[in-house]
């Protein structure tokens, strides 16, 4: 077996599951702390009119009887206040009145005073500019480039048609989309009908051009028609975290979506899908842009509206597969890897994944990935590497299991040479090991 066939005992990292088309039984995803409350600002006091008016009994009243050690006897019927009490109630009624406008006032008062007040963390100013230019680097900018380009997916999933629910994007003028390898894989196996939406709301029927369920990337096929806009490529490498990025698709069915978030973290080593050569390994963006099901295969995209990955994973605080939803971690394959695995895909109609030839597994200190087997006529068996080592870096970068070795190879390429340093007995070496193609 290769070492990206059989990763062996996973380690305690565990697996992120595939956000599943929507309304399919996929398979194999708390809240933010309130902050301090803002108090209103203390403004100029209130001066209150003088009090009783000229004209009314002034003071000192008549005395308050003390209080009864028994409850008093209601007064009789018919029985009168005095006189002056209604228009002293009258009075107050008014002083209240007059003093919560003044309060009312002053949390809304601006900077000059008025409402009684020099400064309130409550002030609202009503919004007099003119709107953002079209070229502006905002999040409304981005998306009226990016939906133009962004697609959703129908495809039939086990005999439902439409079962399946994803998104994509256009790639070139030609008519090709690419989306996830999950959201299409069922339709493909099954000789399923595949239709993509574009953003006008037509429908077109798509044919598979080639999948890989390594890189769970897939590249589609339609008719040429006009209006048809392929989305611009960036690139996640030159992405720095805390950058903000937008996410577009169909989440939960609701096509033409727009959310944004950040970039959490870059080379995020996850491991995504089903078992074997159906899982999918992948050196992730991770955002917490919402990402839901439904999301699958659309674009990630930085605020020049290029897009820097594709949407595919979202990690889950478990549960159903039904319960799995945004909980703020979602991960995407870098434009990078994409673009490798697609070109080999419109060349050859397959793609390639390299591998070394080996099988490895977690350690229990989570401080490498053990040698378990090197396979005859691999380049693995053809190096200086044995059974029984512990890969602890490759090319440099420490690795703490096999999901991380796996990940760091397969971000190469086929005819690439990767250097592996592993801790045999109480020495550490560098061994430079070549890497093979093999078709998934």
């Amino acid at each position: 077996m290769s070492d990206t066939e059989n990763p062996g005992t996973p380690g305690e990292q565990p697996t992120v599951p595939t956000p599943p088309p929507y309304g399919a039984p996929y398979g194999a995803r708390p809240g933010a702390q309130p902050g301090a409350q803002p108090g209103a600002q203390q403004g100029a006091p209130y001066a209150a009119p003088a009090y009783p008016p000229p004209g009314y009994p002034q003071p000192p009243y008549p005395a308050f009887p003390a209080a009864a050690t028994q409850p008093a006897e209601p007064p009789a019927v018919g029985s009168r206040f005095p006189r002056w009490t209604w228009p002293m109630v009258t009075l107050l009624a008014l002083v209240v009145g007059a003093g919560g406008g003044a309060v009312a006032g002053a949390l809304v008062a601006d900077g000059d005073g008025v409402g009684g007040t020099t400064s309130s963390v409550y002030k609202v100013e009503p919004r007099t500019a003119a709107p953002l230019p079209d070229d502006n680097v905002s999040i409304a900018a981005v998306a009226e480039k990016l939906l133009p380009s962004t697609v959703q997916i129908l495809a039939e999933f086990r005999g439902t048609a439409n079962g399946a629910v994803g998104s994509g994007f256009f790639f070139d003028e030609q008519g090709h989309v690419i989306t996830n390898n999950h959201v299409i894989e069922e339709a493909a196996k099954d000789d399923g009908r595949i239709r993509v939406i574009d953003s006008e709301g037509g429908r077109h029927t798509a044919t598979v051009v080639g999948r890989s369920p390594v890189y769970d990337i897939a590249v589609l096929k339609i008719k040429p028609f006009d209006g048809l806009v392929p989305a611009a490529r960036g690139s996640s490498d030159q992405m720095r975290v805390g950058e903000i990025v937008v996410a577009s698709g169909s989440p939960l069915r609701y096509a033409a979506s727009i959310t944004s978030g950040i970039i959490s973290a870059k080379n995020r080593p996850v491991t995504t899908g089903g078992e074997g050569d159906e899982a999918s390994f992948i050196n992730a963006i991770q955002t917490d842009a919402a990402i839901n099901p439904g999301n699958s295969g659309g674009p990630l995209a930085n605020l020049q509206g290029q897009v820097i990955g594709v949407n595919s994973a979202l990690a889950s605080l478990g549960g159903t597969s039904d319960e799995a939803a945004n909980i703020g971690i979602g991960f995407s394959i870098p434009i990078e890897q994409v673009l490798v695995t697609a070109d080999q895909i419109l060349r050859t109609g397959k793609a390639q994944y390299p591998v070394i030839g080996v099988s490895v597994t977690g350690t229990e200190e989570q401080d490498g990935a053990a040698v378990k087997e090197i396979n005859d006529g691999t380049p693995a068996a053809d190096s200086d590497l044995r059974v029984g080592d512990v890969i602890i870096a490759v090319d440099g970068v420490p690795v703490t299991d096999q999901t991380d070795v796996i990940v760091a190879i397969r971000t190469h390429v086929p005819g690439d040479t990767v250097q592996l340093t592993v801790r045999r007995g109480g020495k550490t070496l560098t061994i430079g090991v070549g890497l093979i193609g093999k078709v998934g």
